[in-house]
């Protein structure tokens, strides 16, 4: 998730601690802070102690790519809250162009196959959210209606910072802001989406047989998307 260089590790335990309304980070006695020098609280004290846990499983060097509930919070305090609003747009405009939307014709037993599984996440999200999306043949593009667009963008632009975090990682990993917005909702869990989206790859897959490049590609994304299900299972408060 992370470009930077790894440094040496140089405290000895990390800890959560309450933090106003939420839950910051401590290392030994050293408030933990983003890239942009922002204290690091994050809603949940759940979130708190597994950030913890990630800065406590590093060793002599610490490594930001091995701690992706880190990164995904920096990148909601630092990149996301400063400008919530036109990120909402941004990631809502996924909408437009929603894996779930363009549908193989044949051969037909791919065509049945994605119409059971897309099909019902494109109803739940007009039953949840009110935007029917249409459908389209191939890769051909179909415009979809205003008003469909923007009962997606009010969706999304009601989501705080963090989640919309989590949201930008699920919608990119799947190439569906549906399904995005369906692991947010509960309707899927984020690795079943990820085999939701999966669908049309696998088939190929089985067809033509696989790639160890791509096949190191999808685990990425895999583990992308596995990470932004984690993060949005720890935004959630416990009751």
């Amino acid at each position: 998730m992370s470009s930077a260089p790894a440094i040496s590790r140089f405290y000895k335990l990390a800890a959560s601690r309450p933090d106003g309304d939420g839950h910051g980070v401590w290392l030994d006695e050293r408030r933990l802070k983003t890239p942009a020098r922002a204290p690091l609280t994050v809603p949940t004290a759940a979130l708190a102690e597994a950030i913890a846990a990630e800065w406590n499983a590093q060793e002599t060097r610490i490594l930001p790519a091995r701690m992706p509930l880190t990164a995904l919070s920096n990148a909601a305090i630092d990149r996301i809250e400063p400008e919530r609003a036109a990120f909402a747009r941004r990631l809502a405009a996924y909408g437009a162009h929603d894996l779930l939307c363009y549908r193989a014709a044949e051969p037909l037993n791919l065509a049945v196959r994605l119409a059971r599984a897309w099909q019902p996440v494109l109803d739940w999200v007009h039953e949840t959210h009110g935007a029917r999306l249409a459908l389209a043949e191939g890769v051909i593009h179909v415009d979809q209606s205003p008003e469909a667009l923007k009962a997606l963008e009010d969706a999304v632009a009601a989501l705080d910072s963090f989640r919309l975090a989590a949201l930008h990682v699920l919608t990119t990993s799947y190439g569906s802001l549906g399904l995005g917005l369906a692991v947010l909702g509960g309707r899927l869990g984020a690795a079943e989406a990820f085999e939701i989206s999966r669908i049309d790859e696998e088939f190929q897959i089985e067809r033509w047989g696989r790639d160890e490049e791509a096949d190191a590609r999808t685990a990425r994304i895999r583990e992308e998307a596995e990470n932004g299900g984690r993060f949005l299972g720890l935004l959630q408060p416990v009751v």
